[in-house]
């Protein structure tokens, strides 16, 4: 009863479109969730196979949703990044991770992209932890964030163009123990894939740390095709 008091004089709305969300809506309303730019079809997530062609340990590649500026997309990742909204992240790891699990996706241990300690220190929590615990919650398998380290600090991507990207992250990130990656198949995974210089730099770490296969997974892809 307290609880629907408080949500009489203080509504939940949604992050997205700003309407005042029902009983049993998180986050977002059942409008925009029926919104999202999913890939169409019986393709789970889009693919994104092409952007790792280096590397032929990796087998399987997607990204959940379709990034595009001033969209629900758009929104989820902001609240996620900036506005300390954790639970965003846990909540679409188990929308996909329900997804991939009723497609038969297989893997061992799923390994977020690290943030360099001192953009951690800042915002507190890496958004790749949260969408690697609900993917782990939905399709049953661990995840860690103590085995792929940054080791350096690298500039932001945003304004960079598409050779400056991957000469910013190149040899960026250490594997901490082989052993726990030899031999296993793996799983990557982020929040937003543009040219995939960051995501390719981490696979080349873990594919030279002995990984028997690699599978790459992010919340959003831009410009996908």
């Amino acid at each position: 009863m307290i609880g629907d008091f408080i949500s009489l004089i203080f509504p939940e709305v949604c992050i997205h479109c700003k309407t005042t969300l029902f009983k049993g809506e998180k986050q977002i309303c059942t409008n925009c969730t029926s919104d999202l730019p999913k890939s169409v079809g019986s393709n789970v997530g889009f693919n994104l196979l092409n952007k790792f062609i280096l590397f032929p340990k990796v087998t399987e590649a997607h990204s959940y949703l379709a990034f595009s500026k001033k969209g629900i997309v758009q929104s989820l990742l902001h609240q996620l990044k900036y506005e300390a909204n954790q639970d965003i992240g846990i909540m679409i790891g188990r929308w996909f991770g329900a997804d991939l699990k009723e497609a038969g996706f297989k893997t061992e241990l799923i390994l977020p992209v690290p943030l360099h300690i001192s953009r951690l220190r800042t915002r507190g929590y890496n958004q790749s932890d949260l969408f690697s615990e609900g993917l782990s919650e939905s399709l049953g398998i661990p995840w860690t964030n103590q085995l792929v380290k940054r080791t350096k600090k690298t500039l932001t991507q945003t304004k960079k163009g598409r050779i400056e990207r991957w000469e910013n992250v190149e040899k960026i990130f250490s594997v901490m123990d082989h052993s726990t990656i030899n031999d296993k198949d793996v799983t990557i995974v982020d929040d937003v894939i543009t040219t995939g210089a960051t995501l390719n730099s981490c696979v080349q770490a873990v594919s030279d740390s002995g990984a028997r296969s690699i599978s790459v997974l992010t919340i959003a892809v831009a410009n996908p095709k």
